[in-house]
C-alpha cells in the first residue's frame, strides 16, 4: 500500500483523536456490573437458551452451509420464522444476518424513485444509511413530533406515488418511544406505509413481549416490522415481517443483503427460538425491568424521562462534553461498573452521554450505588 494512502488514513484517525471521538475495540476487564449490554433479560447464559443452541448445532451443524437461496435455508430457520410471525401477528417474513442488514434491505429496496420517506430525526444509523442509498426522496421530522409529521404529510402526501413513515419503537440512544396510537390515527388520515423497527422494544413491551406495537394494540396497522435476534432474544440476526406476501417476495428477489451471504448459523437460530419461548411467558420479568427503569430515573432525578407510561431500560445521562463523558466512563470502570460512553456522530454534537442499559440482573442496591457514583459528576 502506498504511503500516501496510509498517511491519509492516519491523518483522519488523528483528527478523531484530537476531537476525543476516537474509538477502539478492546477487551474490557471483568466488571461486577455490566450496564452496556442489550441482553435485557440476561438470557445469553440461560440454560434453556444454551441448550437450544447446542441442540440446533448438533442437529444441523455449525454453519448453514450456504446462501438462503441455495442450500442454506434449513428447517430450524423455518421453525424460528414461523414462531416470529405468530408472535408478531404477521403472515409473512424473512430472516437476515443482522439488524443493520434488515434495515438496509427495507429502506434501500422497497421505496421507489417516485416515493417519499418521512423518518424521525433520531433514527438509527442503519436506517439513515438505507435512506441515503435508496432511490426515494426523504425528509426528517423532529424527534417524536407527530404534529411536525402531520405538517409534512399534509404538504407532501399528494405529490408522491407512495409515502413511507419509519420510526423506531424504543430509540436506542434516548430510550424514549413514539405514541403509536396517534401515529396510526395519522395513517388513517394520510395513508402511508408504516415501518417500525422493534429492535429494542421486543421482549420489553407487550403482554407477550412482542414489542411496542403489541403494547399499544396496533400490530395490525404496522405494515412492516423489523426486529433483531441480538438483544432480548440473546442471539444474532434479524427479521422482516409483513402481512403482504408481495413485500417479502420482492425483498427475497432484490435485497442483496439477503441474497449474497451465507445464512444464519443453526446455533444462533436455536438460541433465539429458545429465548423467544421464555420471553412470551415473561410478564413478571417485564414488570421487574420496568420497575428498575423507573427507580433509576427517580434516583437520578430524571423524572422528565418518565412521562411515558412504561419507562424503557435505556437511560441516557447527557454530559455534553466528550472528554468529561470519557472521564466518567473510565471512573466507573475503575469502580467495576461498565457503562457506554456515546459520542458524536452516534449522537448530535454537544450531547455526549452515558448510555445506561438496565437489565433484570440489577438490584436496588446497584441502582443506589450507581446514582451515588454518577451524581457528583453531573452536579459539579
Amino acid at each position: 500500500m502506498s504511503d500516501q494512502f496510509l498517511n491519509r488514513l492516519e491523518n483522519e484517525i488523528k483528527i478523531l483523536q484530537d476531537k476525543n471521538l476516537y474509538r477502539e475495540v478492546r477487551l474490557y476487564p471483568n466488571s461486577r456490573l455490566n450496564l452496556c449490554s442489550n441482553d435485557y433479560f440476561q438470557l445469553r447464559k440461560h440454560p434453556q437458551v444454551t441448550a437450544g443452541s447446542i441442540k440446533a448445532c448438533e442437529d444441523y451443524g455449525t454453519g448453514s452451509g450456504g446462501s438462503p437461496l441455495l442450500s442454506g435455508y434449513l428447517p430450524c430457520h423455518q421453525s424460528l420464522l414461523d414462531q416470529l410471525r405468530q408472535w408478531k401477528h404477521k403472515s409473512y417474513g424473512m430472516l437476515l444476518n443482522s439488524g443493520f442488514m434488515a434495515n438496509q434491505a427495507v429502506l434501500k429496496h422497497l421505496p421507489g424513485k417516485n416515493d417519499l420517506i418521512l423518518a424521525d430525526k433520531l433514527i438509527h444509523n442503519s436506517i439513515a444509511q438505507g435512506l441515503m442509498q435508496g432511490q426515494a426522496r426523504f425528509k426528517r421530522y423532529q424527534h417524536l413530533d407527530l404534529n411536525h409529521l402531520r405538517d409534512l404529510l399534509e404538504a407532501n402526501s399528494h405529490s408522491y406515488e407512495t409515502v413511507f413513515v419509519v420510526t423506531e419503537s424504543i430509540f436506542s440512544m434516548d430510550g424514549d418511544y413514539p405514541d403509536l396510537r396517534k401515529l396510526v390515527e395519522l395513517k388513517q388520515q394520510y395513508p402511508f406505509v408504516l415501518i417500525l423497527d422493534e429492535a429494542h422494544g421486543t421482549g420489553v413491551f407487550g403482554a407477550t413481549g412482542a414489542g411496542l406495537a403489541e403494547e399499544m394494540q396496533v400490530q395490525s396497522h404496522v405494515d412492516i416490522i423489523i426486529g433483531t435476534l441480538g438483544k432480548s432474544l440473546a442471539s444474532m440476526g434479524a427479521y422482516i415481517l409483513s402481512d403482504s406476501p408481495i413485500v417479502i417476495d420482492y425483498l427475497i428477489n432484490r435485497a442483496g443483503e439477503f441474497i449474497y451471504s451465507t445464512f444464519l448459523s443453526p446455533a444462533q437460530v436455536g438460541a433465539a427460538e429458545s429465548a423467544l419461548k421464555i420471553l412470551q411467558s415473561g410478564q413478571d420479568q417485564r414488570r421487574a425491568l420496568q420497575k428498575i427503569s423507573k427507580q433509576f430515573r427517580e434516583i437520578m432525578n430524571l423524572e422528565d424521562q418518565t412521562t411515558n407510561e412504561h419507562p424503557s431500560p435505556i437511560v441516557p445521562i447527557v454530559i455534553g462534553d466528550p472528554i468529561r463523558t470519557l472521564e466518567l466512563r473510565n471512573y466507573l470502570l475503575q469502580k467495576g461498573v461498565m457503562v457506554g460512553a456515546i459520542r458524536p456522530p452516534t449522537v448530535p454534537p454537544q450531547t455526549s452521554r452515558l448510555r445506561v442499559s438496565l437489565h433484570t440482573g440489577i438490584t436496588e442496591e446497584n441502582l443506589v450505588e450507581l446514582g451515588s457514583l454518577i451524581k457528583p459528576w453531573i452536579t459539579s
